[in-house]
């Protein structure tokens, strides 16, 4: 058996899982690449993905597998770089436990990514963001799931991520209303909820039930709703807002882009008082 299949392993099982406690989205992404990583070896090399070798995974070929990424696959000079990354730190780690490799993970370390463009940050206006939670529509179950989704997205700045992982149990609509989350980092925040947030929420959970341990935002079947599925629902909804406020049609807007809302205001149920909420305070989103 070759040095290779042992050493991605341990670096799946003891790095990332065990040592750094990565993220199921994190080693997910890892996993991808080093499937992609090992297809495009095995077709350069003629061998089987069982037969390679850390010696197989030279720096040519590995410099060779982003320009195949982004020239065949069509990949974004930012995901080409991710996959480097998620590559480099296998090496690294690799380093000192493959001494007889030495030279090749040096090489493989030498190669840097390339570099970049980075685009301005796309936000929502108050117009915008409030024809957007309008468009969600209160006549169908959905709808209604998805206007309480943005309107705690535009309120909160949470990840898609977190949107997705919420559950009933997180959100606390009593005095010191908050949501709880585990974002970024295995990082534990509580958010705290606007008033007219809290009446979105509330609306949404007596209709929605269920126990703590289920999904905030579930699908028709009950699972929770997978970060494509978002994404998905917010571009059906920007599709339809677009029609009474132009200024969407020229943004693309995803999950993220709530994150740089400008304000802390949205459009609320019509049996609330109207609020104006107090502007939630804009910091630079990672």
């Amino acid at each position: 058996m070759s040095a290779l299949a042992p050493t991605l392993q341990a670096f799946f099982t003891d790095r990332l899982m065990g040592q750094r406690g990565a993220s199921p989205y994190t080693i997910a992404g890892y996993r991808d690449t080093w499937r992609l990583l090992l297809a495009f070896a095995a077709q350069a090399t003629g061998k089987n993905p069982c037969q390679l070798d850390i010696a197989d995974l030279d720096a040519p070929l590995i410099a060779a597998f982003p320009d195949h990424l982004e020239h065949v696959r069509g990949n974004s000079p930012r995901t080409r770089n991710n996959r480097l990354a998620a590559i480099r730190s296998l090496f690294a780690w690799a380093a000192l436990r493959h001494p007889e490799h030495a030279a090749t993970i040096q090489r493989v370390l030498a190669i840097t990514p390339k570099r970049c463009q980075r685009n301005l940050v796309t936000y929502l206006t108050h117009d915008e963001t409030d024809a957007l939670a309008a468009a969600c529509g209160k006549r169908t179950w959905t709808g209604r799931r998805d206007h309480a989704l943005i309107v705690l997205a535009a309120q909160t700045g949470l990840r898609i991520s977190e949107l997705a992982a919420l559950t009933l149990g997180d959100i606390a609509l009593g005095a010191g209303a908050h949501v709880h989350t585990i974002g970024k980092g295995r990082k534990e925040r509580r958010t705290p909820l606007l008033a007219p947030t809290v009446a979105v929420l509330r609306a949404w959970i007596a209709e929605r039930r269920g126990t703590p341990g289920d999904p905030l935002f579930p699908t028709s079947t009950g699972r929770p709703l997978s970060r494509d599925a978002i994404e998905r629902r917010i571009t059906l909804h920007t599709g339809k807002a677009a029609k009474t406020c132009p200024s969407l049609r020229s943004k693309r807007v995803t999950a993220h882009t709530l994150r740089h809302y400008v304000d802390g205001r949205v459009m609320w149920p019509e049996a609330a008082s109207p609020l104006v909420a107090e502007p939630r305070v804009l910091v630079p989103a990672t």
